[in-house]
């Protein structure tokens, strides 16, 4: 099913049962979404958004209440085999049998979906991803990011079209961080379908082309990057004034003004409507010499809070 979406849900919903300690929650509601096929494609969301609901869902580790969920055209309850072949996920958690070593445990991870001897590419994926050197030494021997490597190993000895990263980089060092996303950007060149999940937002906006936001167990935004930077008509203005300010001068009073800590005037404005030509007169009615001045562009940060913790205020 080549020209089927990576990933097809429709109404897809979740409500988890009440226990004795907890009240009955509803995780999704009513979800839709489709993630086209060669993306690298962003999941972003709050905790308790739904996301890790979700992916569990599409891993097979948690059933469904409604909907239908596909991967690569597969359905996941009526075509399971299939579905799981087309996916790898990498969890959140370091889970894994410590007294196994990373080739033996890539080996293992290939018998269980069935790749013939002949097939499997185990030294090659511990190569690309600075194994090959631990590759005998026991699992508890390695370091947490070495760790989080290996999780990313076992989830590609299938050779998957669609990969699913749920926050691949949380706990570890930037140099690590760097290679991770050199090898994903690498699996994306070869054709590889690329979902991650993280809450560095500075990785999503850098690496991704596709984001969808959720909120409260549903999808709040699903658009291209472009579009989604896009939604905040909000500038800022920094001027650097030849003078030291302590105070901002009351004739800038009615703009949206500030002085932040490196005694530079901060205006707010909108691109649309507001000219940065009459606020440069009025600095300079004010009395002030401009030394330098900036524009600040809102980033994924910004959109990111405006979808979902600004609703919440």
């Amino acid at each position: 099913m080549t020209n089927a979406p990576a990933i097809e849900i429709k109404n897809l919903t979740k409500t988890y049962a009440k226990s004795k300690k907890a009240p009955a929650k509803t995780a999704l509601k009513g979800v839709d979404l489709t993630i086209p096929r060669g993306s690298i494609f962003g999941l972003l969301g709050p905790n308790g958004a739904g996301k890790s609901t979700m992916i569990n869902i599409l891993a097979g580790l948690v059933n469904k209440t409604s909907g239908s969920a596909k991967i690569c055209g597969y359905d996941i309850e009526t075509q399971t085999r299939q579905a799981r072949a087309s996916i790898g996920i990498v969890p959140q958690e370091i889970a894994m049998d410590v007294f196994f070593t990373p080739y033996q445990a890539l080996e293992l991870q290939a018998g269980y979906y069935g790749v013939p001897k002949a097939q499997r590419r185990s030294e090659e994926i511990l190569a690309a991803l600075g194994l090959s050197d631990k590759r005998d030494a026991y699992v508890r021997q390695l370091s947490g990011g070495m760790k989080r490597r290996l999780l990313i190993a076992k989830a590609l000895v299938h050779t998957p079209p669609v990969l699913i990263l749920d926050e691949p980089t949380a706990g570890v060092d930037i140099e690590l961080r760097r290679q991770l996303w050199t090898y994903v950007e690498e699996l994306h060149r070869r054709g590889t379908t690329i979902i991650l999940t993280t809450h560095y937002l500075e990785e999503a906006e850098t690496l991704c082309d596709h984001i969808a936001i959720m909120h409260h167990g549903e999808i709040v935004a699903n658009e291209s990057k472009t579009n989604l930077m896009s939604r905040l008509d909000k500038r800022t203005l920094l001027i650097t004034p030849t003078e030291t300010l302590t105070e901002l001068p009351s004739k800038l009073a009615d703009l949206e003004a500030s002085l932040n800590k490196d005694g530079q005037i901060a205006i707010n404005y909108r691109s649309g409507t507001d000219s940065i030509s009459a606020m440069l007169n009025q600095v300079k009615a004010a009395g002030l010499s401009i030394l330098d001045l900036r524009t600040e562009e809102p980033d994924l940060e910004d959109v990111f809070l405006s979808l979902t913790y600004a609703q919440d205020g």
